[in-house]
């Protein structure tokens, strides 16, 4: 496993983390917690050391997981991202686990206020990284939540301030980081070998600012690991109904013709592999996170960071 600073402000990173998406239990289909468990068990057996979640992801059970890992391994060598700003605490009648719709709310006091709750249920006293979870520009635009990570900071309850941007459009990213570059220590960004927006005006200004870039999608919600095919069908409980649905899923397969070359250089190595390899290769990333429900998909994705980089000259050029 390889590790790097994530930006001139963050903590050593491993260039692969874990995405603790899936393991929440809700939108990825079915899970089982044990074997979830020894998936992450076994990512920090293969070194690594980044493990991203959300107070959002399963209602807390993302982080309530997380916390049994830590309760038994201990929280060195182990750096925490969560995210807040998706509010899933107001209750509902209709729902048993007393938790009603998401909404956005980036207010001030709710931010402090998602943060304490995921302290509780992670058994920390400081969060290494919070990030605002996928705020849409007018939310950026205020300056409550910028106000609540910058307490948080002073109080000691968080390390690191970090911004999950919600979207990969070049539009929306052209300005994100000249908002406030001196609270923000990271940013979170979809990034893959299909979907490279982020590098035409993200990324630069993410090396002139010193803030590091964290991979989210990097596998395409497991499109990139060639699992699927054009008929690939999943559950009613699983989000990627939508996002790989039979019409994007074409659009995708026309994309990777463009570039198999890539992956044909590389014969001995899986999909998976060559594309995680490719997020890292980047100067500006310093670590992808794909999810993993089973120890086996951890243990592939770690091996990406021991075969390093790519070299730039076989990386397709962008469009």
């Amino acid at each position: 496993m390889q590790y790097k600073q994530l930006g001139k402000r963050g903590p050593m990173v491993s260039t692969i983390g874990f995405g603790a998406w899936a393991i929440g239990g809700m939108n990825w289909g079915k899970t089982d917690d044990e074997v979830s468990l020894r998936a992450l068990n076994e990512a920090i057996d293969q070194g690594v050391t980044l493990i991203d979640t959300a107070d959002v992801y399963g209602f807390g059970h993302s982080e309530e997981l997380i916390a049994k890992i830590i309760k038994k391994r201990g929280k060195k060598n182990i750096i925490i991202a969560t995210k807040a700003g998706n509010d899933f605490y107001f209750a509902s009648e209709e729902d048993d686990q007393g938790y009603g719709p998401i909404r956005q709310n980036y207010k001030k006091d709710y931010i402090l206020f998602a943060a304490e709750q995921s302290l509780k249920r992670l058994g920390l006293e400081a969060l290494d990284i919070l990030q605002l979870h996928s705020p849409n520009l007018d939310k950026l635009k205020q300056d409550e939540p910028w106000e609540a990570l910058e307490q948080l900071k002073k109080e000691g309850k968080i390390l690191h301030a970090g911004l999950s941007i919600q979207s990969f459009k070049e539009t929306e990213q052209a300005h994100l980081l000249d908002l406030h570059p001196d609270i923000l220590d990271s940013i979170q960004v979809r990034y893959n070998l299909l979907e490279r927006e982020a590098e035409k005006i993200l990324f630069p200004k993410a090396l002139k600012f010193g803030i590091g870039v964290i991979v989210r999608i990097p596998l395409l919600f497991g499109f990139l690991t060639g699992k699927f095919n054009r008929n690939s069908k999943f559950s009613e409980d699983d989000h990627r109904r939508m996002n790989l649905s039979p019409e994007r899923m074409g659009e995708y397969f026309k994309s990777l013709d463009k570039v198999k070359p890539l992956f044909e250089h590389f014969p001995d190595q899986s999909m998976a592999q060559v594309s995680l390899r490719f997020c890292i290769s980047h100067p500006a990333c310093q670590t992808a996170i794909p999810g993993a429900k089973m120890p086996e998909q951890a243990r592939e994705n770690c091996s990406a960071s021991d075969l390093g980089p790519i070299p730039m000259e076989l990386i397709p050029a962008l469009e």
